[in-house]
Formats: structure tokens, sequence, C-alpha cells
């Protein structure tokens, strides 16, 4: 073991009674590369028990990611289980210190160190508001957070509060995160809240400031706070002149998201581009609830929710839309030329599947196929991909060119989301001038998103 082998990978128990305070399970990982940018000889990485199970950590390909980020000539990957769950993580370092010491390569720099690493979410500050079971979707936790700030500019005195939804049972994401912002409204209202019975209703929104008086805080709809909702608004693009002939108009687009989160996206889309039609589809009531009490969602004519099965929803109107154009078809001789965009925004409570988002039963041939009836052949279909495994991304991408005529992939750098666009006919896809496209639909936007900076990103992928 004191020579590095690139590539290879070994399994170890690491102490035993009378050696260390705890036994471990070891993970040990040679570079697949040999390369120059190493930091460390020799690196451990510690992997908590709650995410233990993730795709990252728990499979073999994960692994090797973790060991690419790492920089890492050498990575032990040391899991924890429940027999170290109250223990002081100095504890555990001091413990295992002398362990992976005789895992360590030869190294002619005797001295050097072997560091101890941690996934980390980089949050300064953290306030829970509430933590919730659903039957549903398990544990949910709603938290206010302030994050690190690695700018070198400190000109700015005042910190961004966000507020985050977070599903326990895939930890690594944050399923929703919003900016909290002063509630401009609340100054002259104080003095009416503090005789009024309904103050207190507010209470979970008020923030102490330095000197003691509270602060009123709001949700603020005009921000986006996951960069892939500005990939899925900028992929708008791609049927820009069908929104634009349908806002001049003056009739609705019909929009359809499966997966409310805080309903942050749609929200956006509401104040955003005034006529959408959006109905949100959302498993879980009690994910209605907190997005209702805690992030400002709200229905109303142009926003609504039904509660149910997203893959019963658009199942049902696939079977109706396909009576529907077959009659239209005997009695007209025309088809349907409404444009309609469906947007797929759900994560997997199977994270060991290596696919993170959506649900597997989103991407199955037979739903494909639905989306394509719902669409009724002029729309776009929008779908966030969040996989760490190159095979699982490369089945779903094949399905989608099987089951769709045109297909597109816009892919963030900084995330591992990537949003694909599938349309199954070219009726109402702008795909000759995407300039043009974009400038169309920068023009029918309310609120600020960088379309051009996210377009370029695009590819075709069919």
């Amino acid at each position: 073991l004191k020579v590095i082998i690139p590539g290879r990978r070994r399994m170890f128990i690491l102490g035993d009674q009378g050696n260390s305070l705890y036994c471990y399970k070891a993970v040990l990982l040679d570079a697949r590369k040999r390369t120059e940018t190493f930091v460390y000889h020799c690196g451990v990485f510690i992997v908590p028990k709650v995410r233990a199970h993730e795709w990252l950590f728990a499979s073999e390909e994960g692994q090797w990611h973790v060991v690419e980020s790492a920089k890492a000539a050498r990575l032990i990957m040391v899991f924890l289980d429940s027999r170290h769950a109250n223990a002081d993580m100095d504890v555990i370092k001091n413990d295992l210190s002398p362990l992976v010491k005789d895992l360590e390569p030869g190294n002619p720099e005797e001295e050097a160190r072997i560091p101890f690493m941690m996934a980390g979410d980089g949050v300064k500050q953290r306030e829970i508001l509430q933590e919730v079971t659903s039957e549903i979707t398990g544990p949910m936790v709603v938290e206010d957070v302030v994050y690190e700030n690695n700018d070198e500019d400190q000109s700015s005195m005042t910190e961004k509060m966000f507020r985050r939804l977070i599903f326990k049972r895939n930890s690594g994401l944050v399923q929703s995160e919003a900016l909290l912002v002063k509630d401009s409204t609340s100054d002259k209202a104080d003095e009416n809240n503090k005789k009024s019975p309904s103050a207190s209703k507010k209470r979970r929104n008020q923030k102490k400031g330095p000197s003691g008086s509270k602060t009123v805080l709001r949700i603020d709809h005009s921000y986006l706070g996951s960069s892939y909702h500005s990939s899925i608004i900028s992929g708008f693009s791609l049927i820009a002149s069908a929104l634009d002939s349908a806002a001049v108009a003056g009739t609705k687009v019909s929009t359809t998201v499966i997966g409310l989160g805080a309903g942050t996206l749609p929200m956006f889309l509401r104040g955003c581009l005034p006529f959408l039609d959006i109905k949100v589809v959302e498993l879980d009531p009690l994910v209605e609830e907190v997005a209702n009490k805690y992030f400002g969602f709200s229905t109303d004519e142009q926003l609504q929710v039904h509660l149910g099965d997203g893959i019963k929803f658009i199942d049902d109107i696939a079977v109706a839309n396909s009576r529907a154009t077959t009659q239209q078809l005997m009695s007209t001789g025309n088809e349907n030329n409404a444009v309609k965009i469906l947007i797929v925004d759900v994560d997997s409570s199977d994270v060991s599947s290596g696919l993170s988002c959506p649900h597997a039963n989103f991407v199955e041939d037979s739903f494909l196929l639905a989306v394509k009836k719902f669409l009724d052949e002029g729309g776009l279909f929008i779908i966030n991909l969040v996989s760490r495994s190159s095979a699982v991304r490369e089945m779903v991408v094949s399905r989608l060119k099987a089951a769709f005529e045109h297909l597109y992939s816009l892919h963030l750098e900084e995330d591992l989301n990537e949003v694909l666009f599938a349309t199954p006919s070219e009726r109402c896809l702008d795909n000759n001038n995407m300039d043009e496209a974009v400038a169309k639909l920068k023009a029918m936007l309310k609120f600020p998103v960088n379309v051009e900076s996210d377009m370029k990103k695009l590819q075709k992928l069919q």
C-alpha cells in the first residue's frame, strides 16, 4: 500500500477493540489518472450516516467523482454509522488519525499532513423554522440561512438571507430556495399590526435586528433562487414566437408544472409571464401547506393547484386529447394549434439509483408517450435532470430521443442540473434564428432573467 496504483479501490474495516474507540467502514481509492494538480498526496473524506446511502458515496462511480473533486492522489473514504452518532467530530478525527497513517502512501515529504474533508453546505448561519414529517414525502425542514461570504469585496454590509425547503430523504439536495427581503409595507403598518389580533400570524416572518428591533421579512417572488429555474425559463426561447402570438392575441398558454416544492417557480412564472395559465400538480398536501405558510405561495385564477399523482394527471389528459383530436379532425379536418408547456420538476425518493431528479417513473417510455399526446403536437416538454451517473443520464436522453422529434440540453456548469427540452414537432419551434427568439422572449419577461447567457450553453441533441 505504500505505492499508489492508479485506479486501485479496496475496502477496509479500520480499528479494533483495544486500538481505537470505534471501528469504521472505509474505502481506499488511488486516483485513476496521475496529474500534477494533486493538492494532497493522501486525504480522508468522512461520510456522515445520513448521507451514506446517496449514490455519490454509495456507488463506485460516485466515489470516483469524490476522488476527482478532492484533488488527492489517494483518498480514504470513511463511512460513519449509528455507532458514531453521539461522538464529537474532533474525537472521530483523533481516533482515525493513527489508523489512516498506516494507509498513507510513501511520500518524500515525511511531515506532509493528511487532511480531513467532509461534505458541507457553506452555511454561516441557520435557523430552523419547522421540521415536519409527511407520510408521502417523509421528513421536511424549513430553515432560514445566511451563506458564507466568499467574495473579496466586503463593501456590502448587508448579508442576504434565504429560506430553504429540504426533503431529508435526499439530504444533499436543497429542494427549494427563496430570497427573504424586508417588507416595505411593514413600517407603515407596524403600529396597526400591534393593535391587530391578526398580527401574531406574521411573527414567523419577523427577525430581530442588531438593536433588538423587529424586521418583517417576505419572500421576493421576483427572484429565482435556483439557477436551473432560470434555465427553464430561458428555454422558453425555443417557442418564443408561439408565446408572443398568444400574448398579442390575449390568449392564455396552458402551463403545467409537476412538483410544487416551495412554489417559487410557479409564483415567478405568474408574475413574469402574465399570459400563462398555470396548473401545478402536487402529490403531497403537506407540501402545499408548507409552501403557503412559509414561502408566500398563493393561488388565483391564473395559478391553481391540483392535488394528485402527476403521471395519472398527464395520462388522463392525454387520453382526452386523443379523443378530442380524432373528433376535431373528423368534423373540421384541422388539428388543435394551441401551444402548451409541461415542466417536470420533482425529486426522486430513491437516490441510490443515481437519479436524484426526477423520479424514475417520469422517464419511463409509457409516460413519455403520454406527454407527447398531452402536448398534442404543439408545445414544449421540460425536465429537470439531476444525475451523477453518466450511464443513467444517457439512458434518459436515449428514451427522450426515441419519443420526441427534437431534443435540446442546457447543462449548468456550477450545478449537477441539466435541463432537457423536448418537442414532438417543429410546429411551434423557433430553431432558425435563436438570437431573434431570445429577443422576443426578453421583451415579454416582466422580471430579469439572463436569457442570453443561458442560451449560449444550449446544445441540440436531436
